[in-house]
């Protein structure tokens, strides 16, 4: 039987306290961790997809940053739909904005990040420290969706660093599949620690959502070098095929 994706989502978000999550998304610097947030017909049905794209994984390196592997938007919109589907859900948007307080708009089409794959497959791969700095004229909302987790890379950050009445507080996080991160992209520092020699392969699916679709064109050009240069490619970035 075909899983109705918007309808598994709204069953798992029905299961949450929602009032619980959005004062703990809050507490923590508008960042928050859901552990088995995916029923297990969605995870399954995503990680299917995962195998349809191996083909278009891509390869980077940004000496001192990182070094990995992601799939673009526009590869998985070619040929595996799902990802998309779940991008776009009613139900999941629904409770975003309910936990953010912000109503959350698609990224522009040409956007390569605005739903990806990170895979980290080989010795050495991670991201450095970082923000998701927006590009866009409004907020840039991060959505991670864990896939495969192994055992060396981690998920850190430092909570709290925008702020001037609150410690520093560092995290750790193990995204086991099926658990959910979403933060302020502006507002967490945050890294993922290097794979280890003989570890297994960790995936993520990461979304983007934003306050206002609206980017001079100078900062657009940024983005996509930047996109095509650290993660997807020159062909998908600017010369990929049109996204659903």
């Amino acid at each position: 039987m075909t899983v109705d994706l918007n309808q598994s989502l709204a069953e798992s978000i029905e299961k949450l306290d929602l009032d619980a999550q959005r004062d703990r998304y809050e507490d923590q610097g508008r960042m928050i961790v859901i552990d088995d947030f995916l029923s297990q017909d969605i995870l399954e049905r995503l990680l299917q997809g995962m195998e349809s794209v191996r083909g278009e994984v891509h390869r980077n390196y940004v000496p001192g940053q990182k070094k990995g592997a992601a799939v673009s938007r526009m590869s998985l919109d070619a040929n595996a739909i799902d990802f998309g589907q779940v991008y776009r859900s009613p139900a999941l948007r629904k409770f975003l904005e309910s936990i953010t307080g912000e109503e959350l708009l698609d990224c522009l089409e040409s956007d390569a990040h605005t739903y990806a794959l990170y895979l980290y497959e080989e010795p050495g791969d991670h991201i450095g420290w970082h923000y998701d700095t927006s590009f866009y004229k409004g907020k840039r909302f991060t959505l991670l969706l864990g896939l495969v987790e192994n055992e060396s890379c981690a998920f850190e950050c430092v909570l709290h660093t925008r702020s001037s009445e609150r410690e520093d507080l560092s995290q750790s996080y193990k995204l086991k599949p099926g658990s959910l991160v979403l933060f302020d992209g502006d507002q967490l520092r945050h890294r993922v620690t290097p794979m280890a020699e003989g570890d297994g392969s960790r995936v993520v699916l990461t979304m983007e959502y934003v306050t206002d679709r609206s980017m001079n064109p100078w900062r657009k050009m940024i983005s996509d070098v930047k996109d095509a240069f650290a993660y997807f490619g020159i062909r998908d970035v600017f010369f990929g095929r049109k996204s659903a």
